[in-house]
């Protein structure tokens, strides 16, 4: 057994797991926390002490197969993914979909029945997504010595009970999962384990007709029946509009922003459909002068360039709907969350994407649509649930509404509206309307403001940093409107003194890291140790001056 350096959560759940030497084990961890690293550090402890000999890996994708086999090659424990007839001698494993175990439960059953084996259930929500594949799973894995389920987002809400889960009574009557051990978002956030997410919601005048013929004009996010907030948010993500491109210059401004300090910081778009997703692609070539990787669901090579993607450079990748969870692209920083689905269960595996922290400082930006589902789903990110059984499902806004029904639905009705001719975008526009982060709105900040130029750039401000940045910003600027204007004035002036001075100073930073090759984080670190005083976003004017007249000499010196 290869030895790892586990993370204090991993090895808490590692020692609960060797106390308890339980058959079957459920472990719920925020996506980005490390499952792969835990289940593989159990399966080759299992396999070392000869409880197990063989290990095999249920997963919801064919690239997640390949994943796997790559991270356990790294554990020691070489599995097959791509399994065709009998294990080669070569193997301790191999790993399947559950579509494939679907397809012919008894084979896998006998193979498990051949060997001691420990399965490897990966986001085992997904064994609920068919009655059959839930049977399948339950036929095929029932002889395995051990079992160990992991998941990393909230649990569906329909009744199909997950294998191999325990479901307690409550005292309402339904029946609800109970976790072996848990590691949710805010436990991982402290930790420092993932990044914080600051999400940059942009709204905007939509203009649509309807089936009727009339036309509609609307700001994106504002009160509107159901279907009107539907078909606005169609109209945002039209590629022919001039919401989408907007928003994508935005996006991949910030991304720059932050490659300047980690220079293979990519960004994902996750689309609604293909046409989209392609269309998408042909804008960032324009904005980018770069054509992106366009991944279009699990077709064929899509594994190799989602990999490609993850070792690679390049700026951008854009996905239909999203890349699947599990799929690990630790470099992905900025995203735009570019599709109608609105649910929990797939709003939490999308943000999954961006959490995976590499270094210390780093913040993840993401870019939506500023319609309540999504700004409600991003107040909301630290909450954690479980798979409720029994529960009365009220509307499709209901928190727990069946995810594979709604997704169903929402795509039924988007053909459905296209061939009736009810709905046609004729138009948008794309303004920044708010910044959400850690349950906080701030409202009336403007895109451009310098305080934005900090944001997210690793190394300058951590999570407490800018949350104290942002509600600073915010009592300014709400005092600022109770009092008199000779005040305001001169308030004014020095917000904009500090501006000027911030620009001045990140220009210098820039130049410094172009001739010394030095991060721009270091520097304003430097600066800061030197001339002491608060990070560059919170400094006064003086303090500001301090550090452009010190980076100035350092310059002479240099010359």
């Amino acid at each position: 057994m290869r030895s790892q350096t586990l993370r204090a959560w991993q090895r808490e759940a590692f020692e609960l797991y060797q106390r308890a030497q339980p058959r079957d084990f459920l472990t719920v961890a925020t996506p980005g926390a490390g499952k792969t690293t835990f289940a593989l550090t159990v399966a080759a402890d299992l396999i070392h002490r000869g409880v197990v000999e063989r290990v095999v890996v249920v997963t919801p994708t064919d690239h997640l197969k390949t994943q796997w086999a790559l991270a356990a090659a790294g554990a020691g424990i070489p599995i097959d993914p791509v399994l065709t007839g009998s294990l080669g001698r070569e193997f301790d494993g191999f790993a399947v979909t559950y579509a494939g175990l679907s397809v012919n439960p008894n084979a896998y059953r006998v193979r498990i029945e051949a060997r001691r084996t420990m399965v490897i259930l990966d986001e085992v929500h997904h064994a609920g997504d068919a009655m059959t594949w839930g049977e399948a799973v339950q036929e095929a894995c029932m002889p395995a010595t051990r079992r160990l389920a992991l998941t990393g987002t909230p649990f569906r809400s329909d009744a199909n009970p997950i294998p191999f889960v325990t479901y307690a009574p409550q005292d309402d009557g339904t029946l609800q999962s109970v976790a072996d051990y848990g590691y949710g978002y805010g436990s991982a956030l402290r930790d420092g384990v993932v990044r914080p997410v600051l999400f940059m919601a942009y709204s905007g005048q939509m203009h649509w007709r309807t089936r009727a013929g009339d036309e509609v004009a609307a700001r994106l996010g504002e009160p509107l029946t159901k279907d009107a907030t539907a078909q606005a948010l169609r109209t945002a993500l039209d590629p022919q509009g001039s919401w989408m491109p907007s928003v994508l210059q935005a996006a991949h401004t910030r991304l720059q922003e932050v490659r300047r300090d980690v220079p293979d910081a990519g960004g994902l778009v996750i689309a609604s459909d293909q046409e989209s997703a392609r269309r998408y692609g042909e804008l960032l070539a324009e904005i980018t002068n770069e054509v992106p990787t366009v991944v279009l669901s699990d077709e064929t090579g899509a594994s190799e360039r989602i990999a490609n993607f993850s070792a690679g450079m390049t700026p951008w990748m854009v996905a239909v709907r999203m890349v699947s969870e599990g799929v690990d692209i630790p470099r992905l920083s900025v995203g735009v969350y570019a599709t109608t689905t609105a649910t929990p269960l797939y709003f939490a595996q999308a943000v999954g994407r961006f959490v995976r922290a590499r270094r210390k400082g780093e913040t993840a930006s993401i870019f939506v649509p500023s319609v309540p589902a999504v700004l409600a789903l991003a107040s909301d990110l630290e909450a954690e649930r479980d798979h409720v059984i029994g529960r009365p499902v009220q509307d499709e806004a209901d928190l727990f509404a069946a995810e594979a029904e709604l997704l169903a639905r929402a795509q039924e009705g988007e053909r459905a509206s296209d061939q009736l001719g009810e709905y046609r975008a004729l138009g948008s526009d794309a303004s920044f309307d708010r910044l959400v982060f850690e349950g906080g709105e701030y409202g009336g900040i403007d895109v451009d403001d310098d305080e934005l130029d900090f944001l997210g750039i690793p190394g300058l401000l951590d999570a407490d940093q800018v949350a104290d940045l942002l509600r600073s910003s915010r009592a300014e600027r709400s005092k600022g409107q109770t009092t008199k204007r000779a005040a305001e004035i001169g308030r004014d002036v020095v917000f904009e003194q500090r501006r000027e001075l911030r620009r001045e100073l990140h220009v210098l930073v820039g130049a410094w890291h172009h001739r010394t090759g030095q991060p721009h984080g270091v520097t304003h670190s430097q600066l800061r140790t030197k001339c002491g005083g608060p990070p560059a976003a919170q400094a006064s004017p003086d303090q500001l001056q301090e550090r452009i007249d010190l980076l100035r000499r350092w310059a002479l010196r240099a010359s």
